[in-house]
């Protein structure tokens, strides 16, 4: 009896084997999420040195040896998520430091930059724990070095559109200054929550606002 003909609805053999791989790849990612989310609360909770692989795995709800199948060890589960920050932070970073919020009034612009990047950290608190942590493994560190460096280049690009005629070592200085008062003001900010982190939000907005007015608004270096 020949065989019946294949119809386009009913998946042909190749098909099928092609399917598998995909569903067990998608399978994999979202063990993988799961293992990065756990990882980002324990680490939240403990910090980077104390936290463990089988803390990570309960957290998960998975055996270590599930773990095991997809990171070798606590530091490269730290490093996946580092990883995983870093992306999320320059979409923040992109969608703060844009021509349009740069253009702004200095009020407005601060609103416009440090909402974003606030928020982020915010919602992100392992961030902070991997990326200023005083027990970070060497290849976050050196993720670390090169977004200070790109955030410094920005802001830094940023003063010399506002003021083309800045002598570049005020620039830099004016540049260096303000990402580290924006440190400084961040880690207040993580350190307090509600009402209160809402207040120092504020103050780093205020004194940001103190320390740019006279240069970008009046074209004067603040300090000599």
């Amino acid at each position: 009896m020949p065989e019946k003909q294949q119809t386009e609805e009913s998946p042909t053999r190749q098909q099928r084997a092609e399917e598998k791989p995909r569903r067990r790849q998608a399978r994999g990612e979202r063990r993988i999420a799961q293992l990065l989310e756990a990882a980002a609360s324990v680490f939240c909770q403990c910090g980077y040195t104390a936290a463990s692989t089988n803390a990570i795995a309960r957290e998960a709800g998975v055996s270590p040896g599930t773990l095991y199948q997809f990171f070798p060890n606590k530091e490269a589960i730290a490093v996946g998520l580092s990883d995983q920050l870093l992306e999320h932070w320059a979409q923040s970073h992109g969608r703060a430091l844009t021509p349009e919020n740069i253009g702004l009034p200095l009020d407005r612009m601060l609103d416009a930059v440090l909402d974003p990047l606030i928020a982020f950290n915010v919602e992100n608190p392992a961030f902070a724990v991997l990326m200023h942590g005083p027990d970070t493994p060497g290849p976050i560190a050196e993720e670390i070095g090169t977004l200070h460096d790109t955030l410094l280049a920005r802001v830094d690009e940023v003063i010399a559109t506002r003021l083309p005629d800045l002598a570049s070592d005020e620039r830099a200085r004016t540049a260096n200054m303000t990402l580290h008062l924006f440190k400084a003001g961040l880690t207040l900010i993580m350190s307090h929550e509600g009402a209160e982190r809402d207040a120092y939000i504020a103050e780093l907005k205020t004194v940001m606002h103190r320390y740019l007015e006279p240069i970008l608004e009046v074209g004067q270096p603040a300090c000599r």
